[in-house]
This record gives C-alpha cells, sequence and structure tokens, in this order.
C-alpha cells in the first residue's frame, strides 16, 4: 500500500480504548445481585435478562433503567420492600464496578504513550453525550495522552455518528485534510463507512475475532485485532516511529 502523509490519529472510545461490552456486562450483574441482596425475590439470570432487553430498547444513556425494570417484573417479587432501596442499591453497585473496574486496553495505553512523543496530533471522534464520554477518559486516565483540541464528542457538536459531517467537522477544526488523518474504532457502520466516505485511512479494530465485514457497506483499509498491530502499521506504511 502506498504510503501516505499522516498528521493526526483519531480513536473511538467505547469497545476501541476500552472494553465497553465487558464493563457492562459486570456492571449490569452487580448491579442485579445488589437488588436481589437487598430482598428482590427473583432468579438473577433472570432479571439481567430483563435488564438487557430494556438497555437495548431505551439505549444505554437513559437515566431510569432501573425503575423502569421494576415496572417490568412482577411486583410481587419486591412486595414488602420499598422500590427506592432496590434502585439506589443497584445504582451503587453499579457506581462501584465503574469506580473499581473500568480499565483501558493495556496496548492502547502503550501506543497512545508513543503517538505523544510524534508530532501527529492523537485524539478522538466519540458518540455520546458530553461528560459520560468525557468522564470516561478521565477515568481510563488517558485524557492526558489526546491533544486537548482534538476530542469530538457528537452530543457537544450536535452531530452524530454516522453523519459523516461529523469526521469532516473534526478535520475542519484541526486544521487537517482527511487523507491526513486515520480513524480508528471497532464498528463497521459508525466508524469506518462514514470516514472511508471522506477519505480517511480508516483501521477496523476486530478484538477476539470479532469481525464485522458483513455489516458495513464498505472495508476498513486496515484490520487489526490489537494494538500491537497498529504500532507495525504506522511504522511500515506510515513511517511513523512508535
Amino acid at each position: 500500500m502506498k504510503k501516505k502523509k499522516l498528521k493526526a490519529v483519531l480513536f473511538d472510545i467505547d469497545d476501541t480504548l476500552y472494553s465497553t461490552t465487558e464493563f457492562a456486562r459486570r456492571a449490569r450483574a452487580n448491579s442485579v445481585a445488589a437488588m436481589i441482596k437487598a430482598g428482590l425475590r427473583l432468579p438473577h439470570a433472570l432479571v439481567v435478562k430483563e435488564l438487557t432487553e430494556l438497555i437495548a430498547e431505551f439505549t444505554s444513556n437513559y437515566d431510569h433503567h432501573f425503575d423502569k425494570l421494576l415496572l417490568r417484573i412482577p411486583k410481587s417479587s419486591y412486595q414488602g420492600i420499598n422500590p427506592v432501596v432496590l434502585v439506589a442499591a443497584a445504582v451503587i453497585a453499579y457506581h462501584e464496578t465503574k469506580f473499581r473496574g473500568m480499565t483501558p486496553f493495556s496496548d492502547a495505553v502503550q501506543l497512545l504513550k508513543k503517538l505523544k512523543r510524534t508530532n501527529l496530533i492523537p485524539g478522538v471522534i466519540s458518540a455520546g453525550l458530553e461528560v459520560k464520554q468525557a468522564e470516561k477518559l478521565l477515568r481510563l486516565k488517558l485524557y492526558t495522552l489526546f491533544d486537548p483540541q482534538a476530542l469530538f464528542i457528537s452530543d457537544q457538536i450536535g452531530i452524530s455518528k454516522p453523519n459523516p459531517k461529523l469526521y469532516q467537522r473534526a478535520c475542519r477544526d484541526l486544521n487537517v485534510q482527511p487523507f491526513e488523518t486515520m480513524y480508528v474504532g471497532d464498528n463497521p457502520l459508525t466508524d469506518i463507512d462514514p470516514a472511508n466516505q471522506i477519505g480517511m485511512t480508516t483501521v477496523l479494530v476486530a478484538r477476539s475475532g470479532k469481525y464485522f465485514y458483513e455489516r458495513g457497506r464498505t472495508r476498513p483499509d486496515y484490520l487489526i485485532r490489537n494494538f500491537r498491530e497498529l504500532s507495525t502499521i504506522l511504522k511500515k506504511h506510515f513511517r511513523i516511529k512508535v
């Protein structure tokens, strides 16, 4: 592949810099366990299944998952218990999981530290609520590894994925051309397709054999399973010393 001049490398956050999927699984399981400990009388697996279905319907950014959960399960399962206690127990368990168990992929940290020593602009293009996504970068201890002017969060900008205007906005604000920019993400539809549409170099992160070619309209320029492979690509194809 022909070598290109890169000026910026931008990353998705969720399931790219850390395992959002695994964190969510553990947090939900712990929350349900806390509700049962507080008196909920239902099997753990059944409640987790109902909670997972509810989140799929209302999205992860909805603020009242546990309140809604109590509307969907038999009232007899918590008869005699103030429902607010069950909700509070679930919320506490969720946040304790977040405090203790949200960690970045170690190879992501290693690569970002190396990128910080280059002339490249390291940044983020992420879909989600602005404070929630910023919290993730701080909690993961990754914020200082990015250029503070290169954080583009859809809710803050008013443009969300997969609208290619979000990616164009990032390039314009950073004063770089799309062909001078690499975008790294895990979702072919919302990360790879729009970035390809404006001419970015695209990298699909497919950890644990998680390939999604059939879901995207376009193919990434590179497919990787970890960031060590991305480091090799940057050295070999872009002459970046990382």
